[in-house]
């Protein structure tokens, strides 16, 4: 097997340079600006080179394959986050938890686990000092999507020292100057380097996880369900569909308060939400139209309040289509979710806020307005 390189995007590199320059944050501008000069390809050299010694390091890293991962895409606030974690209960998936998204090498991962579990022998202080950050750096958006240093979480985070990863949106809200979501439409050289590289970070997970399929989360991915099927021909999809009168709108709130957060310009905010507004159309119908042209992957597509209502018979039914068998510990969980009821919110998120037009939306995704009846029911549910 050919060993693939750490994979860095020079040219995002010398793009988010310039935006630094160009619309810095309200605080600490050239501190930024040279820590993001200096320390990310500092950070990224340090991985690049963990990441060439793990095959050197671990041998049998050569016999691991990633054999028909599972992925969950779909439009943000859809049920993705609902129906992963869902599957991240069956032991038969190999996902990765936050903390180790940002860690992309085997050598990285194992050497966190084993200071961890030094940490727990010891008096778990480190682990109760990152539970104390996490509470509160996740605390503003907890009621919107909740996550955590140590739960399943989107793995284009792996991408994240590559400069290539979505992550970089919360603090560049520059949404049509920089693109991390048409990766279909990338030059063919740059989105094979970039997926190969992916593929090597899912390896290296499967490896650190002992084996299994792998499980993976991502709305972004919506932008490269094309790509996936490229580089995992034996891919399962999973795609939820959800009201987008519900779902776009919180999207946008979830982003406008991250970015409010970082001190950015509001004008540059209301301009960034412009351009998410129309790329969630594209979240809704890309997927759809891939997987018809490519009727040899497995996939299900799931209507959201089925999921909540039932989803024990629903997940049953994915598990089906995808052609997957329910363990125990899985069928435990769907019944066990199913006695619990759908997690609601009380948050309520308009279109008006953010200058959307209804009429716009339902003309624009006429087919699946006609085929989910969006307009002739409510959405109360709220389930990430």
């Amino acid at each position: 097997m050919q060993a693939t390189r750490f994979y860095f995007d020079w040219s995002n590199y010398r793009t988010m340079l310039r935006l630094l320059r160009r619309d810095p944050p309200a605080s600490a501008r050239w501190k930024r600006y040279f820590g993001f000069l200096v320390g990310v390809p500092a950070v990224a050299a340090i991985h690049a080179l963990c990441f060439a010694l793990d095959p050197i390091l671990f041998p049998s890293l050569r016999r691991t394959r990633v054999i028909a991962p599972t992925f969950c895409i779909g439009h943000a606030r859809s049920g993705t986050t609902y129906l992963h974690r869902l599957m991240a209960a069956d032991p038969q998936f190999s996902y990765p938890v936050m903390y180790e998204l940002f860690f992309p090498s085997l050598l990285e991962k194992r050497m966190l686990r084993l200071l961890f579990r030094v940490d727990a022998a010891t008096g778990s202080r480190l682990r109760r000092r990152l539970d104390a950050i996490e509470e509160a750096r996740f605390a503003p958006t907890e009621d919107m999507h909740k996550t955590g240093f140590f739960v399943p979480e989107e793995d284009d985070a792996f991408l994240t020292w590559s400069l290539c990863s979505g992550f970089w949106i919360l603090m560049f809200p520059f949404m049509g100057e920089l693109d991390f979501y048409y990766v279909d439409e990338w030059p063919p050289r740059k989105r094979r380097r970039a997926m190969d590289f992916y593929k090597e970070c899912v390896r290296r997970q499967i490896a650190a996880n002992g084996g299994g399929t792998h499980l993976s989360k991502n709305p972004t991915f919506c932008g490269r369900v094309e790509a996936l099927i490229e580089t995992f021909p034996d891919a399962r999809i999973v795609v939820p569909m959800r009201n987008p009168y519900e779902t776009i709108p919180s999207l946008l709130k979830m982003l406008q308060v991250e970015w409010g957060l970082r001190g950015r310009d509001v004008r540059l905010i209301a301009k960034s939400l412009r351009v998410l507004a129309d790329q969630s159309i594209d979240s809704y119908q890309r997927p759809l139209d891939v997987l018809a042209k490519h009727p040899e992957v497995r996939s299900s597509v799931v209507d959201y309040r089925e999921l909540i209502a039932k989803p024990d018979v629903t997940m049953r039914r994915i598990y089906d289509e995808l052609d997957l068998d329910v363990t125990p510990p899985a069928a435990e969980a769907f019944d066990s979710a199913a006695a619990r009821g759908g997690h609601e919110s009380d948050h309520r998120y308009s279109l008006e806020e953010f200058g959307l037009d209804a009429h716009e939306i339902r003309a624009r995704l006429a087919s699946l307005f006609d085929e989910y009846h969006w307009e002739t029911e409510g959405d109360d549910a709220r389930v990430q």
